[in-house]
C-alpha cells in the first residue's frame, strides 16, 4: 500500500462514472447443461421457506427504508 493518497486520473473518474451508471446482468444466458444440472436439483425445504417468508415480509414493508 502506497504511503501517500493517490488521485485517481480524469479517465479514470469518466470510467468509474460509466461504470456507475450500468446495471447488475448476467454475462451470458446459462448453456443446456448448466440448465439441466440446476433443474435436477433438490431444493432444501427450509431455504424454500425462508425465502417465501423474506418476500412477503418485503412485499409489507413500510417506512423508511422502504425501497419503492
Amino acid at each position: 500500500m502506497a504511503d501517500q493518497p493517490t488521485r485517481p486520473s480524469a479517465e479514470t473518474r469518466a470510467a468509474e462514472r460509466e461504470e456507475a451508471q450500468t446495471s447488475a446482468q448476467a454475462d451470458r444466458e446459462p448453456t443446456l447443461e448448466e440448465e439441466r444440472r440446476a433443474e435436477e436439483l433438490e431444493l432444501d425445504p427450509d431455504v424454500v421457506e425462508h425465502e417465501k417468508e423474506m418476500a412477503e415480509r418485503g412485499a409489507k414493508q413500510t417506512g423508511e427504508g422502504r425501497i419503492p
